[in-house]
């Protein structure tokens, strides 16, 4: 296996992604971007225009995919382009990227509330720090807040159950 192969393995297995051959790594690379890129760019409108409202409407997107087994975006490759590229669906999402999500939703209520209270820089700092967290997903596949899991949980180990999803 190449070292690009095995680090995007890596990234992928670090969201909690396990049992994928290299074959579906390699498909789902860029596909499992899609919902991190979508949520980065709504993220960047409602940060520069310092609107509650746009930030707001983002999160029960985030908290679904915090708690549903796929991000609700994931419907759009899902259900459309992996028709048109020939790829595999994405699989359910673990743990640690519902962790993701869930720390996102976070961001965003905070960025939304810093924003209507008129603290602008509490909220620029929380919205351009999701951006900023979720374009280094978008543009390398690492997952920050899955790292974050694996400092408390140790690094996924496949068939096992992730110790902090147990909790």
């Amino acid at each position: 296996m190449s070292t690009t192969a095995t680090l995007v393995r890596e990234r992928i297995q670090a969201q909690g992604y396990c049992g994928l051959d290299d074959k579906t790594c390699a498909q789902l690379n860029l596909p499992l971007r899609l919902s991190p890129a979508l949520c980065m760019i709504w993220t960047a409108i409602g940060a520069a225009l310092q609107s509650p409202a746009v930030l707001l409407a983002l999160v029960p997107f985030a908290v679904l995919g915090a708690v549903l087994p796929r991000h609700p975006f994931d419907v759009i490759y899902n259900h459309g382009l992996r028709h048109v590229l020939g790829t595999p669906p994405t699989p359910r999402s673990g743990f640690r990227r519902r962790f993701a999500c869930g720390l996102g939703a976070a961001f965003l209520i905070g960025a939304a509330w810093a924003f209507a209270g008129e603290l602008p820089t509490v909220g620029s700092i929380l919205g351009w720090s999701l951006v900023a967290t979720a374009f280094v997903n978008v543009s390398t596949g690492f997952c920050i807040p899955s790292f974050l899991v694996r400092l408390v949980a140790g690094k996924v180990t496949c068939g096992q159950p992730d110790r902090l999803a147990m909790a």
